[in-house]
């Protein structure tokens, strides 16, 4: 509004100069460029991002399977034994030694971590594993892959905005510079006469 603005105030402005409808019209373009350069960027960005997370989605559904394990007794708990891309927020997981069997038909035993708070023995759980049964974390599901894709749309919208303003204030600047520079000029040129107006000398 203020780039409107700004052109309509210096339209027939008797103190206009070049550089002030200059810079009304950089603002003005730039303006119009933030409101329709930007969200198709983030609409490409966004569209992308959203196919290929939906092509993960599908691979991973794909090739990730959710088996039982059963515990066979509970293991210390390890700080570090929280898996953060598998486990809620305020999640605790249990550390268990476990059998398995996998979709391939071979059994495995190991630690896992398992949703019990309190494993005995015999407890069963669900776990993610791949084709061969080596524990994996939980498949992304379509909701997470699309509020990722948003987010992603919504970063190049603004990354793409920030770009156009900072090419706008840095075309300002150089005319703003250029106009300093020709002020110092006529100054040079009238520095001799300074103050002698009507002196009649």
């Amino acid at each position: 509004m203020r780039a409107i603005s700004g052109l309509w105030r210096w339209r027939h402005n008797p103190l206009r100069r070049a550089t002030d409808l200059a810079e009304a019209w950089v603002a003005l373009v730039a303006l119009v460029l933030i409101l329709s350069v930007a969200p198709l960027a983030g609409a490409f960005a966004g569209g992308a991002a959203q196919d290929a997370l939906e092509r993960s989605v599908h691979d991973q559904h794909r090739s990730r399977h959710l088996v039982t394990a059963t515990v066979v007794r509970e293991l210390d708990r390890s700080p570090l034994s929280i898996d953060p891309e598998t486990a809620p927020a305020g999640d605790l997981r249990s550390r268990v030694l476990a059998d398995w069997t996998a979709p391939d038909g071979s059994d495995h035993h190991g630690p896992l971590l398992a949703n019990i708070d309190d494993p005995h023995p015999g407890d069963h759980f669900p776990i993610w594993t791949d084709a061969h049964g080596r524990a994996v974390a939980r498949p992304l599901d379509s909701a997470t892959a699309a509020t990722h894709a948003v987010l992603a749309g919504v970063g190049a919208a603004l990354a793409t905005a920030g770009l156009i303003e900072t090419a706008r204030r840095l075309l300002v600047w150089r005319m703003v510079r250029r106009r300093y520079a020709r002020w110092e000029q006529a100054w040079d040129r009238a520095g001799p006469d300074w103050g002698r107006t009507g002196t009649g000398s």
